[in-house]
């Protein structure tokens, strides 16, 4: 995607010349693939409109970027990690065991994950998170114990639904949208099912109730994509019967060819995600190095720019491409000019 040149009077930030003597003069990002295009086209943007190379963005998923971000401290480490979720508290303490201990957490906006299927294929229109739990648990709670999903078809699962085999295109382990539709979808709808009550009533702990709700079942009905939502694309465009997830803004910059289903009722649209209004959405974040900041020439620019008003706000080309901005934008500015850690509000 090209954009027009971004003035710098537009943009309301003063670019400001590189200084030479550093051992890495390009800013290294690394992580999320929902994150990925919105970090290109800042990448992009940045380097045509400030006297910076332009940085260097790599994709892998959040759990990915976010483990290369704990490697350490200096030039031969990344300074940003994407990421389509928080970081875990387990990171955190991998990141301090290499001396990353001052991590500034920046929140660009929000995503909303679809689901979506070939525009020509099967009546994919309406989904509810109950279907998705009956569809993909591994094992259901049923008189006491739990047993080995036994559904192929989306009609054994609701008769509203499609006679087709069951043939769903879902986030690896290594995706942090893995985590969200998890949580959003498949607990969601174990609970709305009564399966996850019932485990509790059974002496089931909590923890193990939650791990049994959103375990996916593993034999090939329910497939990981380890890559980015182009692999999720060409699976679907091989296989009819195919539903996959992706984000938002993916879909929607693929609509020739993909049509989205409602969830419980609700379209996913930015409207109804900025408002709370559709069920799976996220907070997208990426995560940087303070030591970095000073260090690595252009980075504390490439971040204020990143968040501002003329990039991630409501009429910006971060809008444009599906980001859902974020109300409390100037908040997330403040933070980065005085470069706030987490965890310690300076």
């Amino acid at each position: 995607m090209s954009f027009a040149k971004l003035t710098a009077s537009a943009l309301a930030i003063t670019a400001l010349s590189a200084t030479a003597g550093v051992a890495r003069d390009q800013v290294s990002v690394a992580g999320s693939s929902t994150v990925l295009p919105y970090a290109s086209i800042v990448a992009e943007a940045f380097g045509e409109n400030f006297d910076y190379p332009t940085p260097v963005i790599e994709s892998g998923g959040s759990s990915a970027g976010l483990k290369k971000f704990c490697e350490g401290v200096g030039p031969n480490t990344i300074d940003i990690a994407n990421a389509s979720r928080q970081i875990r508290g387990g990171e955190v303490e991998a990141c301090a065991a290499n001396g990353v201990t001052e991590i500034m957490e920046v929140r660009i906006g929000y995503d909303g994950i679809v689901f979506a299927s070939q525009i020509a294929g099967p009546e994919f229109t309406a989904f509810t998170e109950e279907q998705w739990y009956e569809a993909l648990a591994a094992e259901h709670f049923k008189d006491g114990e739990l047993v080995p999903n036994a559904y192929t078809k989306w009609s054994e699962v609701d008769a509203s639904l499609p006679d087709v085999e069951i043939s769903a295109y879902i986030p690896g382990t290594k995706h942090g949208t893995r985590e969200v539709f998890e949580e959003k979808v498949i607990l969601a709808g174990c609970e709305e099912t009564g399966a996850y009550q019932a485990m509790l009533d059974a002496g089931v702990d909590e923890d193990t109730a939650e791990g049994k709700c959103m375990a996916v079942r593993t034999d090939g009905v329910s497939v990981d994509i380890d890559g980015d939502y182009t692999e999720t694309l060409a699976r679907i465009g091989a296989n009819p019967n195919g539903v996959g997830v992706f984000g938002l803004a993916f879909y929607e910059n693929n609509t020739a060819t993909l049509k989205v289903a409602t969830m419980s009722g609700v379209a996913p649209s930015t409207e109804t995600i900025s408002s709370g209004e559709y069920p799976v959405s996220r907070p997208l974040f990426f995560y940087v190095k303070k030591a970095h900041m000073g260090e690595i020439d252009g980075l504390k620019e490439f971040v204020e720019f990143f968040v501002s008003d003329a990039v991630a706000g409501p009429s910006g080309p971060l809008a444009q491409y599906g980001l859902v901005s974020d109300p409390e934008l100037s908040k997330t500015q403040e933070a980065v000019a005085n470069e706030v850690t987490m965890g310690t509000g300076s």
